[in-house]
């Protein structure tokens, strides 16, 4: 690209921001606009863009902008949208595109819509005949009426998950195999792909498994999955090593155990069923509970030797009798639970919250980095990696280590302030005396000054746990002293989300993936109290990373801190979503009180803010930020 046509491409991103929007009443954001601009330079350059963006920038735009631009002067290929949550997928093809789109086509300055597309792994697509097939075994007057109308609700969708209801089992049943070898040329999942490759949709957007997936496939010499791309952005980047650690390896959990059980039912296989049941059920008793602070993986060690004897049995008596789908899920689990057992070398085993309340056994290669660097990062396009937590203040030296990024030549990195007056909005309490962990009355000493806080603060509150026994602990003795109704997320997240946020002052406790992901907008969320620092569970995977260090200390300040730094920005997030929210953040932790060793490291992970020890300055800032209408709810609610 020559100059002018470089210098015509910023000026199109500025003309966007600074014109275009702001005509729509978004505001012109200085951060953003320049943020757009460093991620086009990258594009435009072929380099690799870590790009630290704090809350409220507005992220997606810079990078739809910019990718939209880029298209203009370089692209001749799609441009991949990497996310970890389906939300922000919809979100980006149904909100964000199509107003970017409307805008410019009205300016003039492109002629078409812009057209994105998700795409997904095979399991999450209907195979027309084997639809087909399974409507002809059944009689939908005795099934559950409303999977059976979710069934045949796919004859016209081919998006699995767009039909609600439909039943676990029947997914399995009707999705497209893992080898397909379907000749009809009116099968709807066959078009489906060939319109993702006729140059129609600037954007494909995916998550981070199947972008893994596809550079696994690629590196192996196999047919990839997804199209050849002009730049890849990868959006909510800090889960991308989680994603990397499930695809490099294996993982065992309640469901695959269920699943197993629902197959050999479905095909009468009634006793299998039965006894694959009894020889798991200690094992699903304990995967179902929550994962615990110094859980190891042996624990379960002993609890695998049945399921692993009743496998084999079943795969020799009725492996000629299985449908392919099921005799596939018994190969499989078979391998699972042979490769918990024996260790591999090259293998690290640990455990991991399952995000559903719950436990998950996992096997990941201890060298992820080189597995990055040989699949994902060998491909020679633009990368752009944004997060609003992949750096503590500009430092990403942390993701860069467990991405594999480290030495990498091409790596730029910016970090951009969130445009909140975090200043006047928030205030920082860390209490002069917290409570001691070590005392035999820790848990009375955490729940009155919680209660306390909550008196302060009117209720309003979001509790952020590090462990579910601790947040078990706080809520027996909360229920005594405080009135304000009082929730816990379990496994239905959803529901307790909506009755907290309808209930004006209740005080919501939670743990897990409540630290990051949920949105509290408005005054819901007025007191935001982490009783400990989430220092990351010591597991098998640490104690690997630990042996490239000389000594604990070195490992801590390097690894330990700032992984707890980015948790506890990732927590902080909960508190403030816009820019006239109002908050107060209270760390209880007396690792974070004065003179104590964390307090620099949590003042450097947070936005700078006023910090009190004084419960009432606490009670002062509430008074003066909250408007009446916030007061008279709460007592209506009490009444």
């Amino acid at each position: 690209m020559n100059i002018n046509d470089r210098q015509n491409a910023h000026n199109d991103i500025d003309h966007i921001f600074k014109n275009l929007f702001p005509a729509q009443a978004m505001p012109e954001r200085p951060e953003q606009i320049a943020l757009s601009h460093r991620m086009l330079d990258a594009m435009l350059g072929g380099g690799i863009a870590l790009c630290d963006a704090g809350t409220g920038i507005g992220k997606t735009y810079a990078y739809l902008v910019a990718g939209t631009v880029f298209s203009r002067f370089r692209a001749a290929s799609p441009i991949l949208i990497s996310t970890s949550s389906i939300a922000l997928q919809a979100a980006i093809r149904d909100e964000y595109l199509p107003f970017l789109s409307n805008l410019l086509m009205a300016d003039g300055m492109i002629a078409q819509p812009i057209q994105a597309v998700i795409r997904k792994g095979k399991g999450h697509y209907v195979c027309d005949e084997r639809l087909e097939r399974r409507l002809g075994q059944l009689d939908l007057s005795k099934k559950n009426w409303r999977a059976g109308a979710a069934l045949l609700t796919l004859r016209n969708e081919l998006d699995m998950d767009e039909a609600a209801h439909l039943s676990g089992y029947d997914r399995g049943r009707v999705c497209i195999p893992q080898t397909c070898d379907c000749q009809r040329e009116s099968c709807r999942y066959l078009l489906f792909l060939e319109r993702c490759d006729t140059g129609l949709f600037l954007f494909q957007i995916c998550n981070h498994n199947l972008l893994l997936a596809d550079a696994i496939h690629r590196s192996s010499g196999r047919r990839p999955i997804l199209p050849d791309t002009s730049a890849l952005v990868i959006d909510e980047a800090h889960k991308l090593p989680d994603a990397a650690r499930q695809m490099f390896g294996v993982t065992l959990g309640v469901e695959d155990i269920r699943a197993l059980s629902r197959s050999l039912r479905a095909e009468r296989f009634l006793l299998a069923a039965e006894l694959w049941h009894d020889a798991a059920a200690p094992l699903v008793r304990k995967l179902s509970k929550p994962t615990e602070e110094n859980q190891s993986f042996n624990s379960y060690a002993g609890l695998l030797a049945a399921p692993e004897r009743k496998l084999k049995v079943i795969h020799r008596q009725l492996k000629d009798l299985l449908t392919r789908g099921t005799r596939r899920q018994v190969e499989n689990l078979t391998k699972t639970v042979f490769l918990f057992r024996r260790d591999h070398n090259g293998m690290v085993l640990y455990v991991m919250d399952d995000g559903q309340g719950g436990t998950m056994l996992c096997a990941t290669v201890s060298d992820l980095t080189t597995q990055l660097r040989q699949t994902l990062w060998r491909q020679l396009r633009p990368v752009i990696l944004t997060s609003g937590t992949m750096a503590v203040g500009e430092d990403f030296r942390r993701f860069k280590e467990e991405t594999g990024l480290l030495t990498d030549s091409r790596v730029t990195e910016s970090a951009s302030l969130s445009p909140f007056d975090y200043k006047k909005n928030c205030l920082l309490y860390l209490p002069r005396h917290p409570p001691h962990q070590k005392a035999a009355d820790y848990y009375h000493q955490l729940s009155g000054e919680i209660a306390t806080l909550l008196r302060a603060a009117q209720g309003h509150a979001l509790v952020l746990f590090t462990s579910y026994a601790a947040m078990s602990a706080v809520k027996e003795r909360l229920k005594g002293q405080t009135s304000y109704p009082l929730f816990t997320m379990g496994r239905n997240a959803v529901h307790t989300m909506e009755q907290f946020k309808g209930q004006p002052g209740s005080v919501l406790l939670a743990t897990g993936a409540a630290w990051e992901g949920f949105d509290f907008p408005g005054d819901c969320v007025s007191l935001l109290i982490i009783p400990r620092l989430p220092f990351a569970v010591p597991d098998a995977l640490k104690e690997k990373e630990r042996e490239k260090y000389p000594g604990l200390k070195s490992f801590i300040r390097a690894v330990a801190v700032p992984e707890m730094q980015i948790k506890l920005k990732q927590g902080f997030g909960r508190a403030i979503r816009t820019e006239t929210d109002t908050c107060v953040i209270a760390i209880l932790d007396e690792r974070a009180a004065k003179g104590q060793r964390y307090r620099k490291d949590v003042l450097t992970a947070l936005p700078e803010m006023p910090v009190t020890g004084s419960l009432r300055e606490v009670e002062r800032f509430i008074r003066r930020v909250k408007a009446d209408d916030y007061f008279r709810e709460v007592s209506a609610w009490l009444m």
